[in-house]
């Protein structure tokens, strides 16, 4: 079942088409931070997954192909023949599913903090069942360790605090559904389908996708960039914001 997901368009009309795909966990305004510039000349559209924000919640199990075809509807409902395409974390699992099955629909790829394979999957169906039983609030000073250094815990504590606000108001059916949908995905054979230019990016500190992850991903799709910046963990784009932006900007140019 394809769901009509929650999004919002900004920027100018006739601007080139940029969708901002979000982290488990996480709704549009994770990309804040990014808005502004972005927008400025791109018709940027967030949304959030099934699940999360102001989408739907269906009953999960989900797959990354149904979180693929929920764009596809957008975009289709935008009247939208294509766009560019930026996801972060599981933002980024849905932006290779949708490079490498619907080619034509994606213009340019940027994959920031993701994994083509994200085992074991045994992890990611006891998380689910941990948040189904007990509520997204049970793993969020886990997921504060994986999401930012402590350099930036301790800095920005406020900024801290909000992201982790929005995982607990994060619907525990929608958070499991899609952890369950990371826990059974495997990308890798599709990456050398990709055409889109790609940008994959890193963070040197993000202890959920790693490194060697998105090295992975750069060697299999023809033509990328792989970038690593330092003192970033998993939520890379709101720890370091302006070199994102930067990146971001220049992929796209």
């Amino acid at each position: 079942m394809v769901v009509d997901v929650a999004h919002e368009a900004e920027g100018p009309d006739g601007g080139a088409a940029l969708v901002l795909s979000c982290s488990l966990g996480t709704e549009r305004s994770l990309w804040e931070p990014q808005l502004a510039t972005l927008a400025a000349c791109h018709r940027v559209i967030r949304y959030d997954h099934r699940g999360h924000g102001r989408s739907p919640v269906p009953p999960g199990p989900y797959t990354i192909a149904q979180l693929g075809d929920d764009v596809l509807r957008m975009l289709d409902d935008l009247g939208l023949s294509s766009a560019s395409f930026c996801g972060t974390s599981l933002g980024g699992m849905v932006g290779m599913w949708l490079a490498s099955h619907a080619p034509a629909r994606i213009d340019r790829l940027v994959l920031l903090c993701t994994a083509a394979h994200l085992g074991p999957a045994s992890d990611w169906f006891a998380r689910a069942a941990l948040v189904r039983a007990e509520g997204t609030a049970s793993i969020a000073d886990a997921v504060a360790g994986r999401w930012f250094t402590p350099a930036f815990r301790s800095a920005r504590p406020e900024v801290v605090a909000r992201h982790l606000d929005g995982l607990r108001a994060t619907d525990a059916e929608g958070y499991a559904g899609c952890c369950e949908a990371i826990g059974t995905m495997d990308l890798r054979d599709d990456l050398g389908r990709i055409t889109a230019p790609t940008l994959v990016v890193a963070g040197d500190a993000d202890p959920a996708t790693t490194v060697e992850d998105a090295a992975a991903i750069a060697g299999q799709v023809a033509g990328s960039r792989l970038v690593v910046l330092e003192q970033a963990a998993h939520l890379a784009n709101v720890e370091q914001p302006a070199l994102v932006t930067e990146l971001i900007m220049e992929h796209l140019r």
